[in-house]
């Protein structure tokens, strides 16, 4: 097997990938074998993964998977653009969330940057999955694009105050990171951080605090810079938190201790390694 590196950098404090999607990784660099990525993960410092449910359709291959690794949680929703997924019940993902390895409700949100038509079934999807997360107290994993104050009512009014979670990819402005903050969420920083043209992403990190800050792949989408082009993957994280440390003018030890710390303290039924 042989893995092409751009960069050595380890993280000297575990490192948590909060959200990916493990069951769609390219594992060609790796002969096929998903253990091996996940090895190649903890050899950078990266301790914890989150494998992301998008859909009904695959979400026991995700279960398994989360079930196969101890390193690993899972999350259960249908992503907001997949228009032609099954739609869920709240009994089903009530029932999902449920599961041992479940740590969250989601994907889920509004799309209305690629979303096209009548949007009226992502609303009607949202405020499942809201309630589901009401009823589980298990927090939510947010997309949203283009759809800021929608995304912020539904959560305000149908969630009542009682839900919390975090808005996965952010790539919104200010004004809305500091209102999801108000309202029990953290904001998690994916590899558009390395982005030449993510100057707007930059400033917001710049100015939220660490301690409401997640670190993210997205894997195997927007790998960070060096990787950008390639499949991304879990280890690529290590650059996400690196450009964080820079942005904010602190160490990558200081960004994972945090964002690991923060992590946790969000996800409760996420096991530490």
């Amino acid at each position: 097997m042989s893995v092409a590196s751009h960069s050595t950098a380890v993280s000297p404090f575990p490192l948590v990938d909060s959200h990916c999607h493990l069951d769609k990784l390219d594992l060609a660099p790796y002969d096929g074998d998903l253990t091996a990525a996940l090895q190649a993960a903890l050899n950078r410092g990266v301790h914890h993964v989150v494998c992301i449910g998008i859909d009904l359709e695959n979400i026991a291959g995700v279960l398994a998977i989360a079930q196969q690794f101890p390193a690993v949680s899972a999350s259960v929703g249908v992503h907001p653009l997949y228009r032609e997924s099954r739609e869920p019940t709240l009994a089903e993902l009530v029932q999902f969330g449920g599961h041992e390895k479940v740590i969250a409700i989601g994907e889920t949100g509004l799309d209305y940057f690629y979303g096209e038509g009548d949007l009226q079934w992502q609303r009607d999807r949202f405020l499942i999955h809201i309630e589901a997360a009401r009823q589980t107290d298990l927090p939510l994993i947010i997309h949203s694009r283009g759809a800021k104050e929608d995304t912020l009512a539904f959560l305000r009014d149908t969630g009542q105050g009682s839900v919390r979670g975090v808005m996965h990819c952010f790539t919104e402005d200010l004004d809305m990171a500091k209102r999801a903050i108000d309202l029990g969420f953290l904001i998690s920083i994916s590899g558009i951080v390395t982005f030449r043209n993510a100057d707007e992403l930059r400033a917001v990190v710049k100015a939220l605090p660490l301690d409401r800050l997640l670190v993210e792949t997205d894997a195997p989408w927007l790998a960070p810079i060096p990787y950008r082009g390639k499949s991304n993957e879990p280890r690529f994280v290590v650059e996400v938190a690196q450009k964080v440390a820079e942005i904010k003018g602190v160490t990558l030890d200081d960004v994972a201790r945090q964002t690991t710390d923060n992590f946790f303290n969000l996800f409760p039924r996420a096991v530490r390694a």
